[in-house]
């Protein structure tokens, strides 16, 4: 060891605790402020439900952070924003939604972010979007000819969809490697194919005469119009879940589900089963009601985590349900 070494270490061995204290302080502070400003210059994306949030996660990888704003379990028509998530939507490099009047609360605040320069994806919009039926042909009344924003319930579209959020991100946000963003994006393609298939094996399983659906709300058009059934009616009679059923309502409702034999009623797990148990009392018992995960993802590890595994579950639950006696 040199003696110029030898000295500085006893200089250090015998300086005063506090002046160690503060270069320590100095350090973590320094090592602080990187660490915020590398926090800082990640890419941001915030995506608007769950289910966009999920397929958007496996597209993204860990190319840029994905913040999802609503809860698992939520109902997507009446979840609201905190001032402090209004606020990631304006810092965002880009935002994906449904759109089509699917967040009804959100939607305002989405505006807003683009208006202050953010990037923002319609999904539903792009999607091949259909619109509702009139109330005489089983749609929700008074919406005829407005866009059903539920399109996931076709895993074509969402297809088509998980290419043109690769796209947006892409083109919109900063640093990610393109390269990473399509692998990803053709990979869940491929298993957004397989899903495809799996569920026309599945529903092929359904015979003629027992393919017709009474939900909740109107939130099957899109699966029913890929996979080839027939939508009899809801107990709201609606495309939201903001909406109430009238008596008269229930009665047609009734009515319907008894001149096609229909004894089943699917409701969403995430919203309340009251008017469908009100059903049950109208028909006078016999009547099922059989829970789905139509509009929200569920906690993990609750069996529908992901769109994958939702779409998978209520494929099962909807055969059984149409099928079993």
């Amino acid at each position: 060891m040199s003696r110029t070494e030898a000295k500085r270490r006893a200089k250090v061995g015998t300086a005063h605790p506090r002046h160690l204290i503060a270069v320590l302080l100095a350090l973590v502070t320094a090592m602080t402020a990187t660490a915020c400003t590398t926090a800082d210059d990640r890419p941001s994306i915030v995506v608007t439900t769950n289910i966009l949030g999920d397929v958007t996660r496996v597209i993204v990888g860990d190319e840029a952070d994905v913040t999802v704003l609503m809860k698992p379990n939520a109902d997507p028509h009446s979840f609201g924003l905190s001032a402090v998530q209004a606020a990631e939507l304006e810092q965002a490099d880009l935002v994906v939604y449904n759109g089509l009047g699917l967040e009804e609360n959100v939607l305002r605040h989405v505006d807003a972010a683009r208006e202050s320069g953010v990037a923002t994806f319609a999904a539903g919009e792009a999607a091949d979007p259909l619109t509702f039926h009139t109330a005489d042909d089983g749609g929700p009344e008074g919406e005829e000819g407005q866009p059903d924003p539920h399109f996931w319930t076709d895993p074509d579209r969402m297809h088509k969809v998980t290419g043109l959020i690769a796209d947006q991100v892409i083109e919109h946000v900063d640093s990610v490697d393109p390269g990473t963003i399509r692998v990803n994006a053709d990979r869940y393609a491929n298993q957004l194919s397989d899903l495809t298939t799996w569920m026309e094996k599945s529903f092929g399983r359904v015979p003629a005469d027992q393919r017709a659906l009474v939900t909740n709300h109107h939130v099957f058009g899109y699966l029913a119009d890929r996979f080839g059934f027939e939508v009899i009616g809801a107990v709201i009679p609606s495309g939201t879940t903001l909406a109430s059923p009238s008596s008269s309502d229930l009665r047609s409702l009734t009515q319907a589900m008894e001149k096609a034999g229909v004894r089943t009623v699917f409701a969403d797990s995430s919203q309340p089963k009251r008017l469908a148990e009100v059903l049950r009392t109208e028909m006078s018992g016999g009547v099922r009601v059989v829970e789905l995960h139509s509009e929200s993802l569920t906690a993990k590890g609750a069996g529908a985590h992901t769109y994958l595994r939702m779409m998978r579950a209520n494929t099962t639950a909807m055969v059984t349900g149409l099928t079993s006696t």
